[in-house]
């Protein structure tokens, strides 16, 4: 298959480790099994869009539809939000927006071309995320949700790091980081605090934030070799 091609050994221990120790926890701690599909399906996702990969767009509409599903039962209604009104979309629109963005002629091994954010776009992006994520969190606390700065701040992070990511910006991968640090805060809390055994959300973002940093470096390396192949 096309979106397994040129693979690192990384890559694929990465992804083997992360498959069996959401198996492990499923059968140990009696996880949910929608837990177990939205967190493998959420790592596929997000493997594939570090490799710079269309098709991790496929794995995404399964993710968000079962996480969104999850959130619901914890009260995350910003999370909820986020997945089933703003991400299962978007995951439609990426599929069309990068396959009308491939790399120029002669550039080989992704599926997109990459670009960089400039000093302006990262000034406008700054002050947007500031100002959405105070005026979110105060209409979560409004709906009486559960951890609303910290849902707040995850819901616009996670919107402005994917409309990057609709643009193919490598920068979007700052934002993740900071996305995905959140969300483990945000999911210990919510489980030691309600209880519960989807314990699969913890290990799925603690992959997430180690995928996020590789991706960083991994889509500044793609964006090097497409300015010297394209040249």
């Amino acid at each position: 298959m096309g979106m397994f091609k040129n693979w690192t050994r990384f890559e694929v221990l990465w992804l083997f480790t992360f498959t069996l120790v959401n198996i492990y926890l499923f059968f140990a701690w009696a996880d949910s099994l929608i837990g177990l599909i939205s967190s493998i399906s959420g790592m596929l996702c997000v493997v594939l869009v570090a490799k710079g990969k269309i098709a991790n767009y496929y794995f995404g509409i399964v993710q968000t539809l079962t996480y969104a599903y999850i959130a619901y039962g914890y009260g995350l209604y910003g999370e909820v939000m986020l997945n089933a009104l703003f991400y299962f979309p978007v995951q439609f629109i990426g599929i069309y927006l990068w396959n009308k963005n491939k790399p120029a002629h002669g550039v080989k091994g992704e599926d997109v071309a990459v670009q960089s954010l400039s000093k302006k776009g990262w000034i406008y992006t700054v002050i947007s995320i500031v100002i959405l994520t105070i005026g979110y969190g105060i209409f979560l606390k409004y709906l009486g949700g559960e951890l609303v700065w910290t849902d707040s701040a995850t819901n616009v992070l996670s919107i402005a790091a994917q409309i990057l990511m609709l643009k193919r910006f490598t920068e979007q991968w700052l934002l993740w980081i900071a996305v995905n640090i959140l969300s483990i805060f945000l999911w210990l809390s919510a489980l030691v605090t309600q209880g519960g055994y989807d314990f699969s959300m913890l290990v799925m973002w603690s992959a997430f934030l180690v995928n996020s940093i590789y991706g960083y470096i991994n889509w500044r390396k793609l964006h090097t070799k497409q300015i010297q192949e394209a040249a």
